[in-house]
């Protein structure tokens, strides 16, 4: 098979999407068949990221940003170039010129969902066009790709549902959880929790500030308990900066902005949480609370989204139309012990039965059933 995966998202300047990208390629290079052909797509800034680790694996230049017109019409002249049986875009973004054969994989239809001028930082027309775009681009994947992979079952029956036209093409592919295991960053780390100026006891939140992330629910949490700090660790930026301005109109002193925190500072900082709090009002998979739970914190999520599928019962869950729900929770992992020893236990469990290779395998297959 001659292959083409889009790593254009791949690594750190992807976020989300570039450990998908990542991981998938790098477990893909393990279970590749010797004759197999893959070509890797990627832009000057993660060009040198990537080091093939197989015989077979070969890098390719396509610097072409993400949800641009290059992208959308240099790009297929690219991959035509290759004459691949395949193409695997991890995004939605999959070119409408691209007329060769593909499978895309669709993480979520959060922008489906919530597609409010609140989650964007551009005037309400540019954001109008470029929803209506990606509407667009989006229809177009799923009703041309030969298969439709989404991350969880509640992604796919949300794909099913809003576009009728992939049912019978959908797979399943589950993501991994490896942080913790020595591959990305384990060990105390240079970040500890005294040098981040938070006291115990403290509950953890690890991700971005968008408005479905539903973190304003920090808030009043913070005033039930004023003796507990709330840390949020995500890179500053106008949802964050939002965020801590509305905290500090109410007065909520005890929630901690940390910023940014490499991989060697969350170790520390996921061992020594009291508890993780996820609110998010709707996830296509949810992969920081089951890196908390492989550090053994209890986890506390919404009753949302996939996180129900995700999780299991090595959580416990709140309803986040109501404020005294989460509260409740918090208050039952600070003071029963029994309770936080059964979610540690658990979660570690739970989260180490979700693997990359598995992943990598499952999509693999879904090439060879394609080509």
């Amino acid at each position: 098979m001659r292959i083409g995966i889009d790593a254009r998202f791949y690594g750190s300047v992807g976020k989300g999407l570039g450990r998908y990208t990542e991981k998938l390629i790098k477990y893909l290079e393990r279970v590749a068949d010797e004759d197999d052909e893959f070509f890797v797509f990627l832009r000057k800034k993660n060009y040198d990221l990537y080091v093939p680790g197989h015989p077979g694996f070969r890098k390719v230049l396509a610097d072409y940003p993400w949800y641009d017109f290059r992208e959308q019409v240099q790009f297929p002249f690219l991959l035509r170039k290759y004459r691949l049986d395949l193409v695997h875009f991890p995004h939605f973004n999959a070119p409408i010129l691209y007329g060769k054969p593909f499978v895309v994989t669709i993480h979520d239809l959060i922008l489906f969902h919530f597609p409010t001028i609140r989650n964007t930082t551009k005037s309400r027309l540019t954001y109008g066009l470029k929803y209506l775009a990606y509407r667009l681009t989006i229809a177009s994947a799923i009703r041309r790709a030969k298969t439709v992979l989404t991350v969880s079952r509640f992604t796919e029956r949300d794909i099913v549902g809003s576009f009728p036209v992939a049912k019978g093409k959908t797979v399943v592919t589950y993501e991994g959880c490896d942080f913790g295991t020595g591959t990305d960053g384990e060990g105390n780390g240079s970040e500890s929790v005294a040098e981040h100026g938070i006291l115990a006891p403290y509950f953890l939140y690890v991700g971005n500030a968008y408005p479905h992330k539903n973190l304003g629910a920090f808030i009043p949490l913070s005033a039930r308990f004023p003796d507990v700090r709330f840390v949020l660790v995500g890179k500053r930026d106008h949802f964050y900066r939002r965020l801590r301005e509305e905290a500090e109109s109410a007065g909520a002193r005890n929630i901690v902005f940390a910023g940014f925190v490499p991989d060697s500072g969350l170790t520390e900082l996921y061992r020594n949480a009291a508890g993780y709090v996820f609110p998010s009002l709707y996830e296509g998979f949810g992969l920081p609370p089951l890196e908390a739970m492989r550090f053994g914190t209890p986890v506390i999520a919404a009753d949302r989204g996939s996180l129900p599928e995700i999780l299991g019962d090595a959580a416990i869950y709140f309803d986040p139309d109501d404020p005294d729900s989460l509260a409740d929770r918090v208050d039952s992992v600070l003071k029963d012990r029994e309770l936080v020893a059964e979610l540690s236990r658990k979660g570690k469990e739970r989260a180490v039965s979700f693997s990359w290779e598995d992943m990598a395998k499952a999509t693999f297959e879904t090439y060879r059933r394609a080509v």
